[in-house]
């Protein structure tokens, strides 16, 4: 908590946000573009796209607010900034440091008609605020026999590894959520997913967590169409397609296995077929179990510990669903079952080089 307090105040005392050295990214961004027929585009990157998805949402839903820590000057990300100066301080506003009391602010706004779109700073902090999103959120509607529900609560945080997060800095805890239904969970790869997706989380009718690669903040750039636009929630996107091996990934992730899907081609003559899963939950599990049956193998990569990521459920379902069709047992490439390491992070992330080996035993098993 003191580290929290002091690395808040050296923030907001600086008007200083946090920043991602890019010498320290183990991937490289490739960006997605859209066809001409989506209109006007603008140079944005994740931060600014989410910033821009937000806007929207508060004008055109005057039930909207935002809460979180520090977001009324923008947020250690500046995923908020100008926010509160455009929309006023009864719609863009702080709250005390408390995860819980955000979350439980968040479904008392919800239950009573508005939009909730609140912020935790970063997601390794989430876990106070763990018993009102999973107990509460997750099970209004179903507790209630469908008299009430808080469904329109969209909670963003960022996650994940950045270069120097250690280990309060860096957790993907998507995992510990996707055991509880009655929630979505999304991860964006870049800004114009990121833009569609957090719409569409913001308008769904049931409580959204949306996770931010804190590393793409600024290091993901894309063209971003300047519309009001959604995209749609459970459904994986096939990135590139293959006859030989399956991967399967989701937010940074993606980036790195894009690399390795390169890796295959020139160095093995392998084929990939590259997917980002997009949802964590519900998560869509025809589209991947579709590519298995046609490849034969499958390879999921994630950043979180691998006893009980998410991977370990891919993997159990696609064994249930393709077992006739595998020509090799899954594999998991993920980060390790030790906290998050500061000084070590380069060797606990499942990097290219890892996830490359990998394909080399699905190859020669």
């Amino acid at each position: 908590m003191a580290l929290r307090l002091f690395l808040r105040s050296h923030l907001i005392s600086n008007k200083c946000p946090l920043r991602v050295p890019q010498r320290l990214s183990h991937f490289t961004f490739v960006p997605d573009t859209v066809p001409a027929s989506e209109g006007e585009t603008q140079r944005m990157n994740l931060f600014q796209a989410i910033n821009n998805s937000i806007d929207i949402a508060l004008s055109t839903d005057p039930t909207a607010v935002v809460f979180g820590e520090d977001v009324a000057f923008g947020g250690v990300f500046r995923c908020t900034v100008g926010l509160q100066e455009k929309h006023g301080k009864s719609r863009v506003f702080n709250t005390p440091l408390c995860e819980q009391g955000i979350a439980g602010f968040g479904i008392g706004v919800a239950a009573a008609g508005s939009t909730a779109i609140a912020e935790i700073q970063f997601a390794d902090y989430i876990l106070p605020a763990f018993d009102q999103i999973c107990n509460e959120a997750a099970k209004y509607r179903y507790r209630s026999g469908g008299i009430y529900d808080c469904g329109s609560l969209t909670i963003r945080t960022p996650c994940s590894a950045v270069g120097h997060g250690a280990v309060y800095h860096s957790q993907s805890p998507e995992a510990f959520f996707a055991h509880c239904p009655g929630l979505k969970i999304v991860v964006p790869r870049g800004p114009i997913k990121a833009k569609g997706l957090l719409l569409s989380c913001i308008r769904d009718k049931n409580p959204c967590l949306f996770f931010e690669p804190k590393i793409l903040y600024r290091s993901a750039v894309e063209q971003v169409p300047v519309k009001d636009y959604t995209m749609p929630l459970s459904k994986a996107d096939v990135l590139i397609e293959g006859d030989d091996i399956t991967l399967v990934g989701w937010g940074t992730q993606v980036h790195v296995l894009r690399e390795v899907c390169q890796m295959a081609k020139d160095q093995l003559n392998v084929s990939c077929e590259l997917i980002d899963l997009v949802t964590i939950l519900p998560w869509d599990k025809e589209t991947i179990a579709q590519s298995v049956r046609k490849t034969g193998r499958l390879l999921i990569a994630h950043e979180a510990p691998l006893t009980n990521g998410f991977g370990a459920e891919i993997a159990a379902s696609i064994q249930n669903e393709c077992f006739l069709n595998l020509e090799a047992p899954v594999e998991r490439v993920t980060g390790f079952d030790t906290p998050f390491p500061h000084i070590y992070e380069p060797f606990y992330l499942p990097d290219k080089w890892r996830c490359f080996d990998a394909v080399k035993r699905l190859v020669h098993y």
